[in-house]
């Protein structure tokens, strides 16, 4: 329950009083004598309300509540008045006030005023926060594309981990999509306005990799002119992604561990440490644990990294993704060069879903990229092992559907005539392959 009340009166003896039997009756309490500091301070989705005097020096009550009402127009003012006031103060209710008091007010009047503008204030936060939460997931619907159940579980964690202060391990095969992965967890939490730095450690060489993420001053080694801001410094209050963790030499593994540990670095060549605020996302293919069993990783690192950890299936295990990402693949670049990008024909879609992909996403934006230049179908070979035909099948019945519930609009009697489908066959198929008609409603 929201208990927080900012109260704004010139005089002294009332404010006293009001944050006597507020703070009595378990109530947070922030005074001011005038408008103006209020609004200064006021924080962005205040948890409470408003109580102010209507005459005060400066800025007015009634002006007050109109700064306010632009600013958050759901947020509660009541407003105290004394007896020639009254004709004004029902005016402000008009122009969005809650609830007015006459001087002087009971205590118990009050705390009913103010019960009834806290209950109203934590409804009105609680919606704004799940249309915040359903924004936010037609975002990461945009940009983590795939209907499949592990592309839902995907974007399901990555806005449960968004915003929590814990390093995350992503694992995945090349060209799974790593660092968009990464790129979200930064864009869709708290750090968004912050730097997000993507450092690839195989390619970096062994003999730059300190001077590289930690800096160095002037002369700290032969060439070092001048002094340099590491990837590390520079991403103070962001994202560092470290991409190919597990390339990292092992003594820069253990400076990483103390800056984790203490929150501080020290530039190559200095004696003073920096502090920095970061988070950590780091990428691997192989086992972390399993490098470090072998000698080739710090243990205590992996698991500082791995506080929370997320898989990205390959490809190959979630075809039902294929023609969507192809398609997007394709229509992005016929966008880039002016001109349309013909859709695959049966043969080729079939091509696609029987494919392996050891390239994963990577290489199937390469092959839709070709195919919207008109550079040829993508020369695929078909899969040597894994998925039987009949999942092959499974797959391309999936797409079917769910691409004529997307032409139709998810209006069933268009997609079963589309096609040529009894309803109960197609609701049976639609609840076979999670498909629900809700999802591809215009609007």
């Amino acid at each position: 329950m929201l208990n927080s009340v900012i109260v704004v009166d010139d005089e002294a003896s009332i404010r006293t009083a009001v944050e006597q039997w507020l703070s009595l009756s378990g109530f947070s309490v922030q005074l001011f004598a005038r408008a103006e500091e209020c609004l200064a301070q006021l924080p962005d989705n205040f948890p409470g309300v408003i109580l102010s005097d209507v005459r005060m020096p400066g800025l007015s009550g009634m002006q007050l509540l109109e700064r306010l009402q632009q600013q958050d127009p759901g947020l509660p003012v009541i407003l105290l008045t004394g007896h020639g006031d009254v004709p004004m103060a029902v005016e402000a209710m008009r122009n969005g006030a809650y609830d007015f008091l006459e001087k002087p007010f009971t205590p118990q009047h009050l705390m009913s005023s103010l019960g009834r503008a806290l209950e109203k204030r934590q409804l009105v936060l609680e919606n704004r926060r799940l249309h915040e939460q359903a924004d936010l997931k037609a975002q990461l619907e945009d940009t983590l594309l795939g209907m499949s159940q592990g592309l839902q579980q995907l974007r399901r964690q990555v806005l449960d981990l968004a915003g929590l202060p814990v390093n995350v391990l992503i694992r995945g095969e090349t060209g799974s999509g790593k660092e968009r992965v990464a790129r979200c967890l930064h864009d869709f939490g708290p750090r968004a306005g912050k730097p997000f730095v993507a450092l690839n450690c195989a390619a970096i060489p062994e003999a730059l990799f300190e001077a590289e993420l930690f800096g160095h001053e002037s002369g700290a080694f032969t060439g070092a002119q001048g002094k340099r801001i590491g990837k590390l410094e520079y991403a103070n209050g962001g994202t560092v992604f470290l991409d190919e963790i597990e390339s990292m030499p092992l003594a820069q593994q253990a400076k990483l561990l103390r800056v984790i540990q203490e929150h501080k670095l020290e530039r190559l060549g200095a004696n003073q440490s920096i502090e920095v605020d970061l988070r950590i996302i780091a990428a691997t293919k192989p086992d972390l644990l399993e490098e470090a069993r072998a000698g080739r990783f710090r243990e205590d690192l992996a698991y500082r990294l791995n506080v929370a950890e997320l898989r990205l299936a390959p490809l190959r295990e979630r075809r039902e993704d294929i023609p969507l990402l192809f398609e997007h693949f394709a229509r992005a670049c016929a966008e880039r060069v002016g001109r349309s990008a013909p859709a695959p024909s049966g043969a080729q879609l079939a091509q696609l879903l029987a494919h392996d992909w050891p390239g994963n996403v990577r290489e199937l934006a390469n092959a839709a990229e070709r195919h919207a230049l008109g550079l040829g179908s993508p020369n695929l070979a078909p899969r040597a092992e894994g998925q039987s035909l009949s999942d092959q099948v499974e797959a391309f019945e999936a797409q079917c559907l769910r691409a004529a519930l997307r032409q139709h609009k998810g209006e069933i009697k268009g997609v079963m005539e589309a096609l040529q489908l009894p309803r109960r066959t197609l609701n049976e198929k639609m609840q076979r392959h999670g498909l629900v008609r809700e999802d591809f409603l215009e609007g």
